[in-house]
């Protein structure tokens, strides 16, 4: 139960630092510094708990990768969408309204974003905090949250920037996606997941 309460707060807080930067439509490099700052600061809180995975496509990858039981994919994706609707509830009742979805006009294009960056992501995650390579290493945190900003800076204005299940379903609620798009976001985040668990096992065959 400390794993999923663990990965409820940590994507509690990414939600919510999401929905009180985008949703008020902050200026300039405001709102990915925001988000990979509390990304990275809540994975060295609770990566030694559940792992800090925070992202369902990510615990999909680690499941993949081979270092998750499949008794907790299921709880962790609960606890992460649960943590998401949340913290989307609470950022709208902090700034007093939802945002403005984003219009999708191009399926392919923000599919190959949302899947590259979902990859790039979990092929990170993978390799700094679940690798023999770099065990015990103390930089694993600011990798994550600068993927995750750099992500934001190279294509948020295409597709929104999520990365994250989690965080498309709570940005759907916050009106910032429209719930009929966010399967675009759901099917390229989950299968870059699965991607870049089997890419990591063909570059590290020895790493089980």
């Amino acid at each position: 139960m400390r794993k999923y309460i663990a990965e409820f707060i940590g994507t509690f807080f990414l939600v919510l630092t999401v929905g009180c930067t985008v949703i008020p439509a902050a200026a300039g490099v405001i709102p990915a510094l925001a988000i990979g700052g509390v990304l990275m600061v809540m994975i060295f809180a609770g990566g030694h708990i559940s792992g800090g995975h925070f992202n369902p496509a990510v615990t999909f990858a680690i499941f993949v990768r081979g270092r998750l039981p499949v008794k907790d994919v299921i709880p962790y994706w609960l606890a992460q969408i649960a943590a998401g609707v949340v913290a989307a509830l609470v950022a709208m009742w902090l700034v007093g309204k939802g945002g403005t979805a984003l219009e999708i006009t191009n399926i392919p294009v923000v599919f190959v974003a949302e899947f590259l960056f979902t990859f790039a992501l979990a092929y990170v995650v993978l390799n700094c905090a679940t690798a023999k390579g770099t065990l015990d290493n103390s930089f694993y945190g600011l990798a994550i949250g600068f993927t995750v900003l750099a992500g934001i800076f190279a294509v948020g204005a295409i597709s929104g920037g999520a990365f994250n299940p989690a965080v498309a379903i709570g940005a759907a609620v916050m009106k910032l996606l429209h719930f009929s798009d966010i399967w675009i976001h759901l099917v390229a985040e989950l299968a870059a997941g699965f991607l870049a668990g089997l890419t990591f096992k063909f570059l590290n065959p020895t790493d089980k």
